[in-house]
């Protein structure tokens, strides 16, 4: 049976202590080093440590070994690629030095080894990469190197694999929308979830449909246009862990009518495209975690 391993490391110009404080807060809601929302965040069902169970996207693990501020270790569970393991190591290197170490080592069977080398393995290293950049951002509070590179088949992966949106009723809070209209011919609505380190400002959404500005609030931006056969209005609302754009028509006549006939069927591929794009154009423009969770450095004893 194949085995793929992997090894990625970085040395930190930072105490140990420091980068292993990092390594502590994975899967923690500020999690500094995992790099969302551009990629899955690590998901556990309890605080790191031993027994813990989740993994991100889907690769599922669980912690078998656990020495805060030192090291981590996941085993993949059932339900994964292989069985194996991946782990977080740092180790002093002086006062004021350290390497950080990230290990992947499963065991596969032959088709799923070739499936992980032409597509898992490319945006496996692009991750662990960008995770040892968020380790520098976080500890020295700037990157001292140009941020990993992130190739074109690990892009290609991410563009596939991205959340598609899925429909749901019109929420009750998109108020701008209920009230665009006394009585609307046609209203859908479509969602998808905000990852950690994305916007919740609907005016970072602004760009998900070229059309006018026609009303805002906290958590809403409504946009829209009107025409001698119809009006429409659609709605950008940010409420919670998701983001919904929501749309109304409202008919003027029949010209309207037969219009909106052909359009309606090609409305909700539309909709969740425009969506789509949006909010991976969104995750993409988000700051780093390393910037975004970092915490002062306290000074040092004197």
């Amino acid at each position: 049976m194949p085995t793929l391993r992997n090894v990625h490391e970085r040395i930190v110009q930072a105490p140990a202590e420091t980068v292993g404080a990092l390594v502590d807060r994975l899967s923690a809601p500020d999690d500094p080093l995992f790099p969302t929302p551009v990629w899955p965040a690590m998901v556990l069902d309890r605080p790191l440590g031993v027994g813990a169970d989740g993994g991100h996207g889907r690769i599922r693990y669980r912690v078998t070994a656990y020495e805060p501020g030192r090291s981590v270790r996941f085993d993949t569970t059932e339900d994964g690629l292989g069985t194996g393991y991946h782990r977080f190591d740092v180790e002093p290197l002086g006062p004021h030095r350290c390497r950080i170490s990230h290990v992947l080592e499963v065991s596969m069977s032959a088709g799923k080894f070739a499936f992980c080398k032409l597509a898992i393995e490319p945006v496996h290293d692009t991750m662990v990469e960008e995770i040892l950049d968020n380790a520098e951002r976080a500890a020295l509070g700037a990157l001292p190197r140009p941020p990993a590179r992130r190739p074109r088949r690990a892009l290609l992966v991410n563009r596939l694999l991205w959340v598609r949106a899925t429909g749901s009723p019109v929420p009750a809070s998109a108020r701008l929308l209920h009230g665009a209209f006394e009585r609307a011919d046609f209203t859908d609505a479509w969602r998808m979830p905000l990852a950690p380190g994305m916007p919740r400002d609907p005016r970072a959404w602004r760009h998900v449909l070229p059309f006018t500005e026609r009303g805002a609030g906290d958590h809403e931006l409504m946009l829209g246009e009107d025409a001698s056969h119809l009006d429409f209005r659609a709605s950008i609302l940010v409420d919670g862990d998701s983001v919904t754009l929501a749309t109304a028509v409202r008919l003027h006549n029949t010209r309207g009518r037969l219009y909106f006939a052909v359009v309606r069927r090609l409305h909700p591929y539309m909709a969740r495209r425009a969506l789509r794009r949006a909010h991976r154009r969104v995750a993409f423009a988000a700051r780093p975690s390393g910037e975004r969770n970092a915490r002062p450095t306290p000074p040092p004893l004197r």
